[in-house]
C-alpha cells in the first residue's frame, strides 16, 4: 500500500525501511506533522502513519477521509491524540502499536531514578569542570525504601522488577489487581494509601478522564515531604503548576520527567538556537532537582525494531486480507 509517513525523523526511516524491504510497502516520508494544513499533502496514499505529537481531530481526519485514506497505523501506543469517535463516524480504522519494548520504558524510569538520587547528572558536570568535591551530591540507599507504582501493566511489571531487585518495598494501585505481581511480595492497596506510604512515586498508566492530573494539588498533600517522582507514561497525568509549587516547597524532593503535559510544541525537535517560549517548562528546568528527558524511553535499538515490525504488519494484514489488527476502538 502508499502510505503517507508524517513526523519523519532519520532514525524512523532507517527502521521503516529496513523492515520495509520483507513487506514491500511505498512509504512517503514527510517531515512536518500531521495537522489540517499538512493533511492536503496526500496525494494518492491509502494510509497515513503517525505519531504521538501529530493532530488527528475530527477536522484532520475528515480532510485524510475524503483524500481517500482508508486507515490511520499510529507507530505508538498511545492514542489520547486521535478522535476515536469521529475516526469511526467516518469508518476510519485506526490501528496502533500496543506494546513494543517494556523495558526500555522501564529502564528508563529506574535510570532517571538513580539518576536523581545520586546526583550523577550534577557529578558529571562538575568533574568535567575540574571540581571533585561531594558538596551536595548525597542521596540515599533505595534498598528498604517503599517505592509506589501507579499501573501495573507490562511497562508497570518491568518497572516492579527492578524495584524488587534493589530490596525495595513495593506498593501498587491499578484497576486490575495482578496475581503475578502479588505473588512477588507486591502490595495494592488504595492511592490514598500509596500516596501516604511511598517515598518514591512512578507513574506508569494511561492517560484518560480518570488520570488526567492524578498528580495535583489535593494528591500532593498526601504525600511525604521530600516524596521522588518519576513520569514516563504521559505528561498530562500531572498538574505542571502543581508541581512546581510542590517543588518550590519542598513537597517534592526530586522529580523526573520523560514527558511533559504541553509537550507537542517541543519534544523531539532541536530549539537549542531558540528562546523556549513555555514558561512552565523553562521554570521546571531552572530546579537542580528536577531531570527532564525529551520523551525517549522508548528509544531502543529493540523497541523501534518492534514498532516498525508491528506498524507495518498491520498496513500489510490490511492491505493483503481486510484484517484489523491491534484496532483502537472507543
Amino acid at each position: 500500500m502508499k502510505i503517507a509517513f508524517y513526523n519523519t525523523k532519520p532514525y524512523d526511516q532507517r527502521y521503516f525501511n529496513q523492515v520495509n524491504l520483507t513487506h514491500g510497502h511505498d512509504i512517503h516520508y514527510i517531515s512536518a506533522h500531521l495537522n489540517l494544513e499538512t493533511a492536503k499533502l496526500i496525494q494518492d496514499e491509502e494510509v497515513v502513519c503517525a505519531f504521538i505529537n501529530d493532530k488527528l481531530d475530527a477536522d484532520v481526519l475528515r480532510t485524510l477521509k475524503n483524500q481517500g485514506v482508508r486507515l490511520i497505523a499510529l507507530r505508538s501506543a498511545g492514542f489520547n491524540h486521535v478522535d476515536l469517535s469521529a475516526a469511526k463516524t467516518l469508518g476510519l480504522p485506526v490501528v496502533r502499536v500496543p506494546t513494543y519494548s517494556p523495558y526500555a520504558v522501564a529502564e528508563h524510569a529506574a535510570g532517571l531514578l538513580l539518576c536523581l538520587n545520586r546526583k550523577i547528572h550534577r557529578a558529571f558536570n562538575r568533574v568535567r569542570e575540574g571540581d571533585f568535591s561531594l558538596h551536595n551530591l548525597m542521596g540515599f540507599d533505595l534498598h528498604g525504601k517503599t517505592v509506589g507504582v501507579i499501573g501495573t501493566g507490562k511497562i508497570g511489571q518491568c518497572f516492579i522488577n527492578i524495584m524488587l531487585g534493589f530490596g525495595c518495598r513495593v506498593l501498587a494501585y491499578d484497576v486490575c489487581v495482578d496475581e503475578e505481581c502479588q505473588e512477588k511480595g507486591v502490595e495494592y492497596v488504595s492511592l490514598e494509601s500509596l500516596f501516604a506510604q511511598s517515598s518514591i512515586i512512578s507513574l506508569h498508566c494511561p492517560l484518560n478522564d480518570a488520570t488526567q492530573h492524578l498528580i495535583n494539588h489535593e494528591s500532593l498533600e498526601l504525600m511525604q515531604d521530600g516524596v521522588t517522582i518519576i513520569n514516563t507514561s504521559r505528561g498530562k497525568l500531572i498538574d505542571t503548576k502543581a508541581i512546581i509549587k510542590a517543588l518550590k516547597q519542598g513537597k517534592v524532593g526530586l522529580l523526573g520527567l520523560d514527558v511533559y503535559e504541553e509537550e507537542e510544541a517541543l519534544f523531539f525537535e532541536d530549539f537549542s538556537d531558540s528562546v523556549i517560549q513555555d514558561d512552565q517548562l523553562s521554570r521546571l528546568l531552572t530546579f537542580p532537582n528536577v531531570i527532564v528527558t525529551s520523551h525517549q524511553a522508548f528509544f531502543t535499538e529493540e523497541a523501534m525494531q518492534k514498532i516498525a515490525q508491528v506498524t507495518l504488519t498491520n498496513i500489510t494484514d490490511f492491505a493483503q486480507q481486510g484484517l484489523i489488527r491491534n484496532e483502537v476502538t472507543l
